[in-house]
């Protein structure tokens, strides 16, 4: 009989003592810890050392840390009824560890879902070439309606990015020839300006050289030595307009001069 008594304070001290050490928890820095007392919220306790009574109150441990979440490819229809795969990143934290226990069952896989459908939602209402070239303004509005839904979790949504945007290979083909069409209009465009621009400036440089003679004569003899080689024979002089308006007046004066008289004139 002692010797079952004495078994029996042994196991008894033993079962004090785990149970006066399960009550110690220690929380590390990034970490909270959400207190039920009896099965109704009590507290927020954390970060270190913390005092939970066992049979009585019961701990969630919540991690306070920036989560890395990745969006899976969805398949989005575009505005212009393009079908695109797209994928996305997605950066949250807890701010209210009280609301992202008590308000979601999981708040990990809520925020998951919510992202996709979100993503999918907000990409459907614009076009392929805005997916493809304003990702930033896409991004701005994902994290707006993310953080403003996850609030009520208390969770913060500080960055969702778009990662790749998955093309057919039909639809890759048609965007290549469309920039082709556009840099070739460009290309046009660039030349008549080109054009324009030296047709202002040959309108200019002919009426600064109207105003002194003596300038044209100069620009002829600058022509000529442009034109001249030192192994050509060949002598090539250019004529002023003006002279060949000269000529054909001088010639129609003659002309007349060596028409016979009329017969009116002759009776």
């Amino acid at each position: 009989m002692i010797i079952d008594f004495i078994y029996l304070q042994l196991l008894l001290a033993i079962l004090v003592v785990m149970l006066f050490t399960s009550m110690f928890r220690i929380l590390r820095e990034y970490e909270r810890g959400v207190i039920f007392l009896l099965g109704r919220f009590y507290k927020i306790k954390g970060p270190g050392l913390i005092l939970v009574i066992p049979f009585v109150q019961q701990i969630v441990r919540v991690d306070l840390r920036i989560v890395t979440m990745d969006i899976p490819s969805q398949d989005v229809i575009s505005k212009d009824n393009v079908t695109v795969r797209v994928n996305a990143v997605l950066y949250f934290r807890v701010m209210d560890p009280q609301k992202a226990i008590i308000n979601v069952e999981n708040f990990l896989e809520a925020t998951s879902q919510l992202a996709q459908t979100t993503m999918r939602s907000v990409l459907g209402q614009h076009e392929l070439d805005e997916i493809l070239s304003a990702r930033d303004t896409l991004n701005a509005d994902l994290q707006r309606i993310l953080d403003q839904s996850t609030d009520a979790w208390g969770i913060k949504v500080s960055t969702v990015e778009i990662k790749h945007v998955d093309l057919d290979e039909s639809m890759i083909r048609a965007i290549a020839r469309q920039a082709e069409a556009e840099r070739a209009r460009r290309a046009k465009v660039i030349h008549a300006t080109g054009e324009l621009e030296a047709s202002k400036q040959l309108l200019e440089a002919a009426r600064m050289l109207g105003q002194q003679p003596e300038a044209i004569q100069l620009r002829y003899l600058q022509t000529l030595t442009e034109i001249s080689s030192e192994n050509s024979k060949v002598i090539v002089f250019p004529l002023p307009m003006e002279l060949g308006r000269i000529l054909q007046e001088m010639a129609s004066a003659t002309s007349h001069t060596e028409d016979p008289q009329s017969p009116s004139e002759i009776t």
